[in-house]
């Protein structure tokens, strides 16, 4: 079969061959469908992040996939149905993370991520998973169901900041979220419905898709190149949640002076090695004298994906057509992994979705 692959001391992805998975005992067989690109597949093609399984020279790419059921194989699942792959998973035989269906909690060291590092993705033809990393999806999102991994991160951020603000009353009325890529923008579009008052904040200028795109959905755009973050308080309103997409290391920071009172920021991005001056006595009576809070959030539970595919389920067709830039078939691959300011969110496509 054909994958996408990136191969070590390499910097750009190729289409490969590889043997068709034979699924073990309790795994089903999926024929891939679509597959996502995002930024981390860009960080892993950079050999900034990730790594490839052990003993091998290569790492198949992707870890936002859907596909249908080809082979059962004994599971649950029947063949035709239309399935999402969560992304963890256990490195040498479970551990307590996963025993406690908790794997989005597990350190370093104690988990793979498949398309990421440690364990191939499923940019190919045909995939194999245990069926207790599946997820059922509707069959009318077998087009969309690609977008269900970037909104489980999402969904699990937001239960982590309501967790954290859990001990007192709080009904939060306004979300700041930083960053208008695919996932910032997908944020926006799930906070709508529980928020009364959406920003994102960007960097980029007028005229722009995803401006048009935050508009569309009723946020009001925030051009960080005019109102920095600490300036968003006082250009709008302080904020009740701060949802951080962008991976630049200050924002956390400044994420506290733009919180009101109660508020809580969730950080999402993954910042390189970065060093800056901050105040840290002026930040630290911000946490302690208004009762604010950071908390950090990465990847995803079974809960989550459940949860995203309700919140997709609930997402117009014009927002996703006008989020979803391109998708690309093998022949012109190259595109979906292309990075400039018409770009917004792509995915490879192996085969259609024939109802059965």
């Amino acid at each position: 079969m054909n994958a996408i692959a990136v191969y070590e001391g390499a910097d750009e992805p190729v289409v490969t061959e590889k043997p068709r998975p034979e699924p073990a005992p309790g795994e089903a067989l999926v024929r891939t469908l679509r597959v996502g690109v995002d930024g981390t597949d860009h960080e892993v093609i950079a050999g900034g992040h990730g790594g490839t399984p052990a003993g091998e020279d290569h790492l198949v790419l992707g870890h936002e996939a859907v596909g249908v059921v080809e082979d059962p194989n004994d599971t649950p699942f029947e063949v035709g149905d239309v399935v999402v792959p969560t992304v963890r998973r256990p490195p040498n035989g479970a551990n307590e993370y996963f025993a406690r269906g908790e794997p989005d909690m597990a350190p370093d060291g104690e988990y793979h991520e498949r398309g990421i590092v440690g364990a191939h993705g499923f940019m190919a033809e045909y995939f194999t998973s245990p069926a207790e990393f599946l997820v059922s999806i509707p069959p009318e999102l077998a087009e969309w169901g690609f977008l269900v991994e970037p909104v489980s991160i999402a969904e699990k951020a937001i239960e982590h900041a309501y967790a954290s603000r859990s001990a007192f009353h709080w009904d939060p009325e306004s979300a700041l979220v930083l960053g208008n890529g695919s996932l910032g923008l997908l944020t926006v579009a799930t906070l709508d419905e529980s928020f009364e008052r959406v920003y994102c904040l960007g960097r980029r200028e007028r005229p722009d898709p995803t401006i048009d795109i935050i508009e569309s959905l009723g946020a009001t755009y925030v051009n960080s190149n005019e109102t920095p973050i600490p300036g968003v308080p006082e250009a709008h309103e302080p904020m009740d949640l701060v949802f951080e997409a962008t991976g630049h290391a200050p924002h956390a920071f400044e994420t506290i002076e733009a919180l009101a009172p109660n508020g809580v920021g969730a950080l999402l991005g993954v910042p390189g090695d970065w060093e800056f001056e901050i105040d840290g006595g002026r930040l630290h009576r911000e946490f302690v004298l208004h009762n604010k809070a950071l908390v950090g959030s990465v990847n995803s539970g079974y809960g989550h994906f459940e949860s995203a595919i309700e919140s997709l389920s609930g997402l117009s067709e014009d927002f996703l057509g006008d989020l979803v830039t391109g998708v690309h078939g093998l022949d012109d691959f190259e595109a979906a992994f292309a990075d400039d300011d018409t770009t917004i969110k792509t995915a490879v496509e192996f085969a259609a979705y024939e109802e059965r």
